[in-house]
């Protein structure tokens, strides 16, 4: 088998990067592409937890601002993850991989209910696990509930998929002067608003010292490649 470094991961996905070019809010081939990298992690002996952001179908915050209720709307943003993570489930089962969605919700007609100790034992198993509907409050975002599954799993390394290579002192679409990071402190992270997470969300890897890899899931093999040792990203971790 081949030597990776480590053995359980958190791979957390923004709910965008399953959208396609045209702005469809789930592309089938997306999460088929998305779905084949996970696979073959797990062939590689890899325990993968994933949490998948509700942003393609419905952000609480974003409705919220419109004058729905702040409650109801982070609730539906729940309820958006969930779509997503059955969508990504259907995909992984078709490659003849065993998922299991467990939920902070009740429903239990379509996924299993949030409990830690059978999602470590779905992980211990080769299943991935998909960790859907946040924390189950509202006003928490699914950054935060990435970071707390992570830490409730014992995961070794969160890694954060994004757009871009990694994390800017800027947007680096925006500001062609955006100052790259290939290494930083969680403390240098809060500090400066880098924007990397959400608040909660940085505290909690910080204070459990649980080192995090911003990266881009757009580029096809990275997450492999970062299993195996490459240098890919931002590496963010406990000063």
């Amino acid at each position: 088998m081949t030597e990776t470094i480590c053995k359980r991961i958190l791979l957390k996905l923004s709910g965008e990067a399953l959208m396609s070019a045209e702005g469809e809010s789930i592309d089938a081939a997306t999460v088929k592409r998305l779905a084949g990298e996970v696979n073959e992690l797990c062939a590689l002996g890899i325990e993968v937890g994933l949490v998948i952001g509700g942003g393609n179908i419905l952000r609480g915050a974003e409705k919220a601002a419109e004058g729905l209720d702040r409650v109801t709307s982070d609730q539906m943003g729940m309820l958006a993850t969930v779509i997503n993570a059955l969508a990504m489930q259907d995909a992984l089962e078709h490659m003849g991989q065993q998922v299991r969605v467990m939920t902070a919700l009740k429903i239990n007609q379509v996924c299993e209910d949030y409990i830690r100790r059978k999602a470590v034992r779905h992980l211990e198993k080769g299943r991935v696990v998909i960790f859907a509907a946040g924390t189950g409050n509202p006003f928490f975002t699914t950054d935060t509930a990435a970071s707390l599954r992570a830490i409730e799993i014992n995961a070794q390394l969160m890694i954060k998929a994004t757009k871009v290579k990694g994390v800017y002192s800027a947007d680096p679409e925006k500001d062609k002067n955006a100052k790259f990071y290939s290494r930083l402190t969680y403390d240098e992270a809060l500090d400066q608003r880098l924007n990397v997470m959400d608040t909660t969300a940085l505290v909690l890897c910080r204070d459990n010292d649980l080192p995090m890899r911003v990266m881009n899931v757009f580029e096809p093999g990275a997450i492999m490649r970062l299993m195996k040792g490459e240098d890919i990203g931002s590496l963010i971790e406990k000063g």
